[in-house]
Parts: structure tokens; C-alpha cells; sequence
């Protein structure tokens, strides 16, 4: 099963990535980052997008239409999978991670909009964050 290092540098090798990053949504702290980032400034840029992970996770709106956790349920995570953002140069997809302890994790993948394919990328970046390890 692989960690952060391995899942960021499968993230990379998508087409169009110019920069990925693990981000704790509750704190805003960077635990890994790989390529470039969007203001040049990885651990900046983690506490800005865990902002914008953050105010959609906690949004009772996106909530609606989603299954109840369980009674009891350790690491319910978010309602939202993820959330997209676009530029006119690029795509930000920040997607959710489900773990079994507390579930404010996140994946920050930068795409360029020229190069990348924005379905692609969501659909191999979910498969990454179920495979992700964080021990």
C-alpha cells in the first residue's frame, strides 16, 4: 500500500500536473508536496486550498443527499469528494481522503488547462486517494 511520496509521484505522472501536494484540511500544513506551486510557496499554497477544503467539507448545502455516517463511526468522512477549481491557465482539484481516524485529508493537484484532461485526472486522482496510506 503506498504512502504519501509514491501516491504524489503517481499524481505527477498524470498529463498536464505541474504540482501536487497532501494537505491536512484542519490545520492547513503540507505533508508532502511534489512539482511546482501555483504562488511558488508549497506550504502557502496548502493553507490556502485547506480554506477553500475546509468551507465546502463544512457546508451543510453540500451535505444534502448524502448518506448518513454511522452511528459511531470513526473517520466519517466529508459529504464532498472533492472540489474543482478552474483558471484560465488551469484546474485545481482538491480531493477529499477517506481514512479511518479523522478524514481532514486532502490531495491539491495543480493541472495546466492546455495539457491536462480534467476527467482523467479526477477519476485517477480518486483511485490514488483509495489507495493512499497514511500511517
Amino acid at each position: 500500500m503506498p504512502g504519501i511520496d509514491e501516491c504524489l509521484l503517481d499524481v505527477m505522472r498524470l498529463p498536464g500536473a505541474r504540482g501536487a501536494a497532501v494537505v491536512d484540511w484542519t490545520s492547513g500544513l503540507a505533508l508532502g508536496t511534489v512539482g511546482d506551486s501555483p504562488n511558488g510557496d508549497h506550504e502557502a499554497t496548502a493553507a490556502e486550498t485547506a480554506e477553500v477544503a475546509r468551507m465546502a467539507a463544512e457546508q451543510p448545502a453540500f451535505a444534502l443527499g448524502s448518506p448518513e455516517p454511522a452511528a459511531g463511526a470513526a473517520g466519517s468522512a466529508p459529504p464532498v469528494e472533492d472540489v474543482i477549481v478552474t483558471t484560465r491557465a488551469g484546474y485545481h482539484i482538491l480531493r477529499f481522503v477517506e481514512t479511518d481516524f479523522d478524514s481532514s485529508v486532502f490531495f491539491h493537484l495543480w493541472l495546466d488547462r492546455a495539457e491536462g484532461n480534467l476527467a482523467l485526472a479526477r477519476i485517477r486522482l480518486g483511485e490514488i486517494a483509495e489507495r493512499l496510506v497514511l500511517a
